[in-house]
């Protein structure tokens, strides 16, 4: 059968047309301009304790490979940039703090959100030194599980720097001065604000409420006074940690991932540190605890396509082999590496939930 010119010249422009809308859409689909390798760069804020897992390579590569992106990412404690008109003026396109009550927060402080979505989950611990551990435990303070980690009461050590113990009072001898536990600055970073939380639970007997600022508040104050220089960022915290050892940074409070990170960065360096080093870094669980979610915050509708990279089986991976962060539902991956095995506990139970944002920021308030 003939076609006529017409017939094939239409049919023609229907195909330019079917052609270009396909193009378009391959264009604005962020897995095909992935493996077109354009790439899309968005601009936000994370906490200090994401920055090895966003710059890891493997991470870079799949960002780019699934979504065609790039991050810039710029350190900013979580409190700090859900709520400092410094940072919101930037006009970031994506926040990552590292509790879910910061979503509100940044609510409150008239962030658009466009979406929000837990991607990864660290439990807060203590850090400390084998030494002073083993001396919390003779003090009746803390109790091992295994060789590598121990369960901390944090109820009494609470009790103890409000009643002004000493170091030697509480099993550790060797430390000088009061006993202390160090944290970041609750007004600016998540680690803090956290064990602002926890403080307030475990003073009042239960989840913080409203009226908890009015009767426990000042315990809590007090607690954070006693510290004295408190860092803005829990990724800085956990640097001075290492580097200061036990006199310097005897206790202090952090995510779990960030020793596990530690180690799984560079084996060769911990199998030194523990055969030469006069002190060993240990993780102690406090019990109860508070489970720290890590959101991310889609400011700019581009962001959501982040959001849906993060999540993906691969990246979700790469968060717990390489850098310790657990899933979105707090469940610990199977590990098979023995300097990491033993040292984590792979199911928390004694967990406490946080108190809601307005109790939270009554707390914070009056810390800051």
């Amino acid at each position: 059968m003939a076609i006529s010119r017409r017939t094939l010249g239409l049919g023609l422009l229907g195909f330019s047309a079917a052609a270009t809308g396909a193009a378009l859409y391959g264009r604005s689909n962020p897995l095909i301009r992935g493996y077109l390798g354009e790439t899309t760069k968005l601009s936000g804020f994370i906490g200090g304790e994401k920055e090895r897992f966003v710059a890891d390579p493997d991470v870079v590569t799949a960002l780019r490979r699934r979504a065609g992106l790039e991050l810039d990412a710029r350190r900013a404690g979580s409190i700090e940039m859900a709520r400092e008109r410094a940072i919101l003026d930037q006009k970031p396109q994506f926040l990552w703090p590292s509790s879910s009550v910061v979503v509100d927060l940044a609510r409150a402080s008239g962030v658009k959100i466009r979406r929000d979505q837990v991607i990864l989950n660290s439990p807060i611990v203590v850090y400390s030194w084998d030494n002073v551990a083993k001396g919390l435990v003779a003090g009746g303070f803390a109790k091992a599980d295994g060789d590598l980690r121990y369960r901390l009461d944090l109820s009494a050590l609470l009790g103890a720097i409000l009643q002004n113990k000493r170091w030697s009072d509480i099993g550790v001898p060797g430390l000088y001065g009061n006993a202390r536990l160090i944290s970041t600055d609750p007004n600016r970073s998540n680690s803090g604000f956290m064990l602002v939380g926890l403080a307030a639970n475990l003073l009042g007997g239960g989840v913080a409420t409203s009226a908890t600022p009015a009767t426990i508040g000042e315990q809590v104050a007090t607690i954070f006074a006693r510290m004295g220089y408190k860092p803005s960022s829990s990724g800085k915290m956990f640097e001075d940690y290492l580097a200061g050892g036990p006199g310097a940074q005897p206790l202090i409070v952090g995510y779990e991932n960030q020793l596990v990170e530690w180690v799984l960065e560079d084996e060769a360096r911990w199998r030194r540190l523990e055969a030469a080093a006069p002190a060993k870094p240990v993780i102690l669980y406090p019990e109860p605890t508070v489970f720290s979610a890590h959101p991310l915050i889609a400011v700019d509708d581009q962001a959501g396509a982040l959001i849906e990279a993060l999540m993906t089986p691969e990246v979700q991976e790469i968060a717990w082999t390489k850098h310790g962060f657990r899933g979105p539902l707090g469940i610990a991956g199977e590990s098979g590496n023995p300097l990491v095995k033993d040292r984590i506990l792979p199911r928390i139970d004694a967990v406490i939930p946080m108190p809601d944002f307005h109790t939270m920021l009554a707390l914070i308030d009056r810390l800051a």
